[in-house]
């Protein structure tokens, strides 16, 4: 059955069909192989997605659309400009440091890399980037958007695992922080060795503080949501119900820049990028079943245990292993199919739940920027029409990086566990 899984979804994902269907595709031979009834695939899909968190996904996918058509997103970036434009490679700061705002409210790594992609992608070429950089920088800046809460993928790692989605929210705090700081580290030493332009506007209270107040209704939103569930005001899925209506009234009523003619785009926008993350998911969780009735999962995790108990040896083995996976498969589909096990197995050995979650949503966002699934590598490439090769080549930088921030969080998990533990999650 393995071998059979193995060979079907490879096969079909050299063949070029969507991950949704690779893995539906697999699935379906699997039962046909096993003479299970198919109308289990039906009761499975709508099963996977039967799930009021997962309303938390379509909710922050809207709200990062009314964001962007609102104005919000452009007044983020502007604000992030004021802020540190006037340091070498300017807008390569500004493009990272707008992206942990964006990421902030959307907890969405492919609106965040749609977004900066169109909006700064260009500016920073007109600038005196190289369109490598402006694209790289851009991708990698995104994949934020999943570990500073609010998240998506900890929303599934949540709804999947049964763990606190406030708790991970709170564990992401640190992490996402670290990463957005090194990315700068990382593009003033490149700045300086290539010389890129910095932003030679004059910076003055005045400009400061108007930019501030233009921006700050929308620096409010991420305050608004943590603080909510942090707070145990409101649970993520409402908190994502109130990151859509907080949008529509900035874009509406503050902004003045959403037109009621721009709101069937942007609810067919959200609705097709939705439908696509929820086919994803519903066919994971027939996938996961089938993996579940073969008792290959408890088999993984007997055979991990089996090499070793020691939890570094396990949380490398994990790395390596989810590194692997996020080059061929998207990031909600890996949660539901393997967060199961590997959670089976961490437990064995005295990690906690919180790390491994996090530790794993890491894992999944530096499979945004390797090929050749590289979600985010795609999406900058479709909106700068820069060729993919380039954009890979680019971002190795960013993509070391980012391992190396993932190294330190997996082997010091009191940088991961400060803020759970002080919020009282653990």
């Amino acid at each position: 059955m393995i071998l059979l899984l193995c060979s079907v979804f490879l096969i079909t994902l050299i063949l070029g069909f969507p991950v949704a269907f690779c893995l539906g595709i697999t699935s379906l031979a699997a039962l046909i192989v096993s003479d299970v009834p198919l109308v289990l695939m039906t009761q499975r899909l709508f099963t996977g997605i039967d799930s009021f968190p997962l309303m938390a996904v379509p909710f922050f996918v809207l709200a990062g659309e009314l964001m962007n058509r609102g104005g919000t997103t452009r007044r983020l970036i502007d604000f992030a400009n004021v802020l540190v434009g006037r340091i070498p490679g300017g807008l390569a700061h500004t493009n990272i440091l707008a992206s942990m705002f964006f990421g902030g409210i959307s907890g969405s790594a492919v609106a965040d890399a749609a977004a900066m992609g169109t909006i700064l992608v260009p500016g920073m070429i007109r600038k005196g980037f190289s369109p490598g950089f402006s694209a790289a920088v851009t991708a990698a800046s995104s994949t934020m958007g999943p570990i500073i809460p609010p998240s998506i993928l900890m929303v599934l790692m949540g709804v999947t695992t049964g763990l606190s989605i406030g708790g991970l929210f709170a564990a992401g705090i640190i992490p996402g922080t670290l990463i957005g700081v090194s990315m700068m580290g990382l593009s003033y030493f490149m700045a300086i060795r290539y010389s890129f332009p910095k932003e030679t506007m004059a910076l003055s209270p005045l400009i400061l503080w108007k930019e501030f107040v233009s921006a700050g209704p929308a620096l409010l939103a991420p305050f608004i949501i943590l603080g909510g569930i942090l707070g145990g005001v409101f649970t993520p899925t409402e908190a994502a119900a109130i990151a859509v209506l907080y949008a529509f009234i900035l874009g509406r009523f503050i902004y003045r820049e959403l037109t009621v003619r721009d709101m069937g785009d942007v609810f067919i926008q959200s609705g097709i990028t939705t439908a696509v993350l929820l086919i994803i998911i519903g066919m994971a969780n027939i996938f996961a079943w089938v993996l579940t009735s073969e008792q290959i999962p408890t088999r993984i995790a007997q055979a991990m245990l089996a090499l070793t108990s020691n939890p570094y040896a396990i949380l490398m083995m994990i790395n390596v292993f989810l590194i692997f996976i996020g080059m061929f498969l998207e990031g909600g589909a890996a949660i539901i199919i393997l967060a199961p096990t590997l959670l089976q197995v961490t437990n064995a050995v005295g990690i906690d739940p919180l790390h491994f979650g996090l530790i794993m949503v890491l894992n999944l966002s530096v499979g945004l920027l390797t090929p050749p699934l590289g979600v985010c590598l795609f999406v900058v490439c479709g909106v700068t029409r820069i060729d993919f090769s380039v954009i890979v080549r680019a971002v190795i930088p960013f993509l070391l990086l980012e391992i190396g921030v993932l190294l330190v969080a997996t082997y010091f998990p009191w940088l991961i566990l400060f803020v759970p533990k002080f919020l009282g999650y653990v």
